[in-house]
């Protein structure tokens, strides 16, 4: 018998000051078997900083093949915004690039070595394309902190992150990265 996914549950108040969006939001997260808690919360911290309307995780939480993490299609149902978590490799980077109007990346991994990965390989427009990373130890602190239900509070000004989850402050700057 395979094993399902776990739910995770977050009350989210998102304030990100950068990008004038203030919003409350209750998530229902899948965490796939295979889905490190690391990954889960890089996901679900990610979510929050794309927030626009139309976003959505993909099925069973993690990239198929079919599509990233994460989406933002418009009315229409057309992708405007293609999400990759973690280190997805350099073809389908291209592929969302292709496919989306704009692509983004959110890792918890060492960004000078997916850089590297990447490097010399075809990426469509990789020089528009997003790419942040957040401190290990803050996504290392952060996964401490969870549990199946879980409250979280996310504010984000001038580049830098204050999360408060289940009762814990936790703060970190994201890093910008940019594809060659």
């Amino acid at each position: 018998m395979a094993i399902g996914a776990t739910m995770h549950t977050f009350d989210v108040q998102l304030a990100d000051v950068d990008r004038g969006v203030y919003e409350d939001l209750s998530l229902r997260v899948a965490q796939h078997p295979s889905e490190t808690d690391a990954y889960m919360i890089t996901r679900v911290l990610a979510y929050c900083l794309e927030y626009e309307e139309g976003i959505s995780f993909s099925a069973g939480g993690v990239s198929t093949g079919e599509e990233p993490a994460i989406l933002v299609k418009d009315l229409t149902g057309l992708i405007t915004a293609w999400i990759e978590i973690g280190a997805p490799d350099a073809q389908r980077l291209h592929l969302g690039s292709k496919r989306a109007d704009r692509t983004a990346v959110y890792t918890h991994r060492d960004p000078e070595k997916l850089l590297t990965a990447w490097r010399g390989k075809i990426i469509h427009q990789a020089e528009q394309i997003r790419f942040r990373s957040f401190d290990s130890t803050f996504i290392d602190d952060a996964v401490r902190c969870l549990t199946r239900r879980n409250t979280m509070s996310v504010s984000v000004t001038e580049g830098q992150i204050y999360l408060e989850l289940n009762g814990t402050n936790l703060q970190t700057q994201f890093s910008e990265h940019v594809i060659e």
